[in-house]
């Protein structure tokens, strides 16, 4: 019976002989038979079947089935699509000219929503031609592929085998799209792929939900993805955020690789980026847990797991450059990169946290606040001896060491007394260090104002600052910000900061003991006068005046003549900020009332040193 069976069975050689006859109903029966015993991963006999059949029939059954008007119309699709994707299986095949010219009538082919199984075969064809040859995939793209896709995948099944190709081909998509070719349709077609990639994200337990992750994770990571935020942002339906949410979760509940947990984090970065900090916290259900998560539990595993990254990639940072210094710079870089990823999100966590106040009832009770805080910080002291080290070892520049600073500068701007010693010991040290393309420490001491405005409030310390010669530092940033951006208005928050902290120290300069450089005040003077000169606000003329005051008090105009930065025109620019605080003496502005006082005590004290401005205030 099986060697009857045997006989009956038609060989290769028969289809071939089908496939080469004259007419098209052989040619049909040939492929027909093709498709009944030939294997796909057969490549020898596939290749020997497309060389029979010859792509001018090929190409004709298809436009046949993808046309109107054929009775059997669906049958000649079915056909002509299974055999193409078949025979793209061999790799030769598949980067042809003829079949990536063939990538544009799939994709029409595609756009008229044919049945299922069809549909799957569009998706394998398309993958394995855009695998196969760089032409394929540009092919792709040129003709309109992620218009065609980004749609269709919210209609797929979820975890289904089309689903999957789909996520593959997006991937390829994403690698090789660029900034130059993305336009306002295209960034409109790609959120709605992120929008239909974040529900299998979400919903999936098995490997696609990686594959899914690793895609949301190329469109973040891409040069357009900031222009991509708008379009999210304007999505009708927020499920999608939702969906996000829960797969971030679901990776950072379970063990899974580091590589994994590091692309949840950039997923969750950007998240905030795009809708806030708030998207941290929301109800999360996960299929291995029976009731809802607390609303915070996403706030709570972003902020472990980036404590965790920090420790675990500054170390390695250390090691790589200090003990290890033939490295990889390409990994050295990746790394930086990937730290200041998990910065961004402790600095965000603690700008979320720091409004808690006025977002009452998002932390479940007080014990999980006590516990990010305890979070906090541990981890600023892991960077507190990254910094440590890179001072031992005489390193001052790096955008990771002034990353560094910033993510403490943001912690302690909310919290001045916290980890107290080790701040003190490095403060000196981070008012010191610069990014990789600044001529000179100034982002550092920016970084920096908000919590040393606050703590030299206190004898305390402005004694710090001065013994540190730390307040030469505040001095120059002060002096930056009014030139950069003094006139315009952009950063006043930033140089009123600067204005009290160098105040404060010159209020306390008899008590602490502080011997000033006049070198660097002088310049000070010449940036106030400017700085004020140039506006009609009365908060910068009486800020710039009282600070002037203050150093007047320990010099003379004499002196300052003989400064370099200092000239007869200067004295009279300083003369005329005076006259312009006093004019202010009758209007009752209360809010400035102190600095006023500073100014008129401190005329007392020095106007006989001044003939200058004394003149011009007679």
């Amino acid at each position: 019976m099986a060697e009857t069976q045997e006989e009956r069975s038609p060989s290769l050689d028969d289809c071939l002989k089908l496939l080469k006859g004259e007419r098209d109903e052989q040619r049909l029966a040939g492929l027909l038979l093709v498709t009944k015993f030939c294997k796909n991963d057969d490549l020898v006999s596939l290749k020997k079947v497309y060389e029979a059949v010859g792509t001018h029939f090929l190409d004709r059954l298809l436009r046949t089935g993808s046309g109107d008007g054929s009775e059997n119309r669906d049958v000649y699709l079915r056909l002509s699509v299974t055999v193409l994707a078949a025979f793209c299986r061999v790799p030769e095949i598949a980067s042809a000219e003829e079949m990536v010219s063939r990538i544009p009538l799939i994709l029409e082919i595609m756009s008229k929503r044919p049945a299922t199984n069809i549909l799957e075969e569009c998706y394998e064809l398309l993958y394995l031609v855009s695998t196969a040859c760089e032409a394929g995939v540009m092919a792709l793209i040129n003709s309109g592929g992620l218009r065609v896709i980004a749609p269709q995948l919210s209609e797929l099944s979820d975890g289904s085998h089309a689903m999957e190709v789909a996520i593959k081909i997006l991937q390829l998509l994403v690698s090789k799209l660029s900034s130059e070719s993305m336009n306002i349709e295209r960034f409109f077609e790609l959120s709605l792929v992120v929008a239909a990639v974040a529900r299998q994200f979400a919903v999936l337990h098995n490997a696609l939900k990686f594959e899914a992750l690793h895609l949301l994770s190329a469109v973040f990571c891409s040069d357009y993805s900031a222009l991509l935020h708008e379009p999210l942002r304007s999505m009708p339906d927020n499920n999608w955020a939702d969906y996000m949410r829960t797969g971030v979760v679901s990776i950072l509940h379970n063990r899974v690789a580091p590589s994994e947990r590091l692309h949840a984090l950039i997923l969750a970065e950007n998240m905030m980026s795009i809708l806030g900090e708030k998207w941290l916290i929301g109800r999360v259900k996960l299929p291995s847990v029976e009731d809802y998560l607390p609303a915070d539990r996403c706030l709570l595993l972003v902020l472990e797991s980036s404590h965790v990254e920090i420790s675990v990639l500054t170390n390695d940072l250390a090691y790589m450059k200090y003990e290890a210094p033939t490295s990889a710079v390409e990994e050295q870089l990746l790394k930086q990169r990937y730290l200041a990823i998990a910065f961004s999100l402790v600095e965000k966590i603690i700008k979320y946290i720091s409004t808690v106040g006025e977002n009452e009832g998002t932390l479940s009770d007080e014990t999980i606040f006590l516990k990010v805080i305890k979070t906090f910080n541990e981890t600023v002291v892991v960077v507190l001896e990254y910094l440590k080290d890179a001072k031992e070892h005489g390193k001052k520049r790096g955008n990771d060491l002034l990353a560094s600073v910033r993510m403490i500068g943001s912690y302690l701007a909310e919290t001045p007394d916290a980890c107290k010693e080790q701040v003190h010991d490095l403060l000196d040290y981070m008012l010191s260090v610069e990014g990789e393309e600044e001529s000179s420490p100034f982002l550092s001491s920016c970084f920096l104002l908000p919590m040393l405005c606050q703590i030299t409030m206190k004898d305390e310390g402005c004694k710090l600052l001065a013994a540190s010669r730390g307040y030469l530092a505040v001095v120059e940033c002060l002096i930056k910000l009014i030139q950069s951006e003094g006139q315009n208005g952009e950063d006043n928050g930033s140089i009123f900061l600067a204005c009290d902290t160098v105040m404060n120290v010159l209020l306390k300069r008899e008590q602490i003991s502080l011997a000033p450089d006049l070198s660097t005040f002088s310049s000070l003077l010449t940036a106030l006068a400017h700085w004020a000169d140039g506006t009609k606000d009365p908060s910068v003329v009486m800020m710039a005046a009282s600070i002037c005051s203050l150093i007047f008090d320990f010099t003379s105009e004499e002196a300052l003549l003989k400064q370099a930065n200092v000239s007869a025109r200067s004295l009279e620019t300083l003369a005329r900020l005076i006259a312009r605080s006093f004019s202010s003496a009758g209007q009752g502005m209360s809010d400035t009332a102190d600095l006023l006082e500073i100014i008129m005590a401190g005329y007392s004290r020095w106007a006989e040193r001044f003939p200058t401005i004394k003149k011009h205030n007679r």
